[in-house]
C-alpha cells in the first residue's frame, strides 16, 4: 500500500502516538483528518505536518451519537477516507479494588465504544467504495493483564475481540483490519491515566519514559500497514518477551507478572 494521496482519519491525534502517526502519514504524501478534544493541540499538530493536506475534526470519541455526524464530515473534507485510525484512548493506574465504577465506565466508554462507534459511522462508507483499512491502536495488555491496569486491558482485550471478528465479517470486501500493540512507547499516557477516583496521575512512569520514541514507533505502524499485516506488535524486548511467555507458559507468566514492575 502507498500512502500518497491517500486520506487518513485519526482519533486522538493531538499528541502521542497519534501526533507521531500524522507526521509520518503526512511525510509519506497521506492527506489527513485530525481528530481530538482540543483544538489548540491540533492546530499545532497541523503545522508540524510540513505543508500537507490537514483537515481538523475536533471531536470526543466517548460522545457516541456524535459519530455518524463526525464520520459524514471527516468523509466531506476531502471526498473520501481511506483508512481510519481508531487512536483515542485513556489509560488507568489503580487497583482494580479502589477503582470507582464510574472510572471504569469512562475507560470503556472512550477505548472501546468510542472506537466502535467512529468505526460502525465511517463503515458503510468504506464498504460503499469497496477499498480500506480500519487501524486500531489497542496494546500489549491486549494480549495480557498487568497490576494497576485491570479495566484498560479489559478495554484492549475487548477491541481485540471485535475487530478480529469483525475482520472475518469483512473478508472479500476489500476493507481491512489492523490491530496495533504498542508495548511502551515515550508518551504522556501514564500522565494523563485515571486514578481510582477519576483523576489523571500527572506523573510519568519510568518504564515510559524509558520506551520507544513515538516517531519510530508510528514509522514500524506504516511499514505494517503498507506490508498489509492484521496484527502487529511495537516496542521493546522485555514486552515482547511477556507476550511469548503469555501465550506458551501462562502459568510462569502469572507468577511473573504479579512482581512485575510495571511504572
Amino acid at each position: 500500500m502507498s500512502f500518497r494521496g491517500r486520506v487518513v482519519w485519526i482519533t486522538g491525534a493531538s499528541s502521542g502516538i497519534g501526533e507521531a502517526l500524522a507526521k509520518a502519514f503526512a511525510a509519506r504524501g497521506a492527506r489527513l483528518v485530525l481528530s481530538a478534544r482540543r483544538q489548540a493541540e491540533l492546530e499545532r499538530v497541523r503545522a508540524a505536518c510540513g505543508g500537507a493536506e490537514v483537515a481538523l475534526l475536533p471531536m470526543d470519541v466517548a460522545a457516541l451519537a456524535e459519530a455518524p455526524e463526525k464520520a459524514r464530515d471527516a468523509v466531506a473534507a476531502f471526498g473520501r477516507v481511506d483508512l481510519l485510525v481508531n487512536n483515542a484512548g485513556i489509560s488507568q493506574r489503580s487497583l482494580a479494588k479502589d477503582t470507582a465504577l464510574e472510572v471504569d465506565q469512562r475507560i470503556m466508554q472512550v477505548n472501546f465504544f468510542g472506537s466502535v462507534a467512529v468505526t460502525k459511522a465511517l463503515l458503510p462508507h468504506l464498504l460503499e467504495q469497496g477499498d480500506g483499512r480500519i487501524v486500531v491502536i489497542t496494546s500489549v495488555v491486549g494480549k495480557l493483564g498487568t497490576p494497576l491496569r485491570s479495566t484498560y486491558a479489559a478495554s484492549k482485550h475487548a477491541l481485540h475481540g471485535f475487530f478480529d471478528s469483525l475482520r472475518a465479517e469483512l473478508a472479500g470486501t476489500g476493507v481491512g483490519v489492523t490491530l496495533v500493540m504498542p508495548g511502551f512507547i515515550r508518551t504522556a499516557v501514564s500522565q494523563n491515566a485515571l486514578t481510582g477516583d477519576g483523576t489523571p496521575q500527572g506523573s510519568m512512569d519510568a518504564m515510559l519514559a524509558a520506551g520507544l520514541d513515538p516517531d519510530i514507533c508510528a514509522a514500524r505502524i506504516l511499514d505494517a500497514l503498507a506490508a498489509g499485516r492484521d496484527e502487529v506488535y511495537v516496542g521493546g524486548r522485555r514486552e515482547a518477551a511477556a507476550l511469548a511467555l503469555k501465550r506458551f507458559f501462562p502459568g510462569l507468566f502469572a507468577r511473573a507478572i504479579a512482581r512485575a514492575r510495571v511504572r
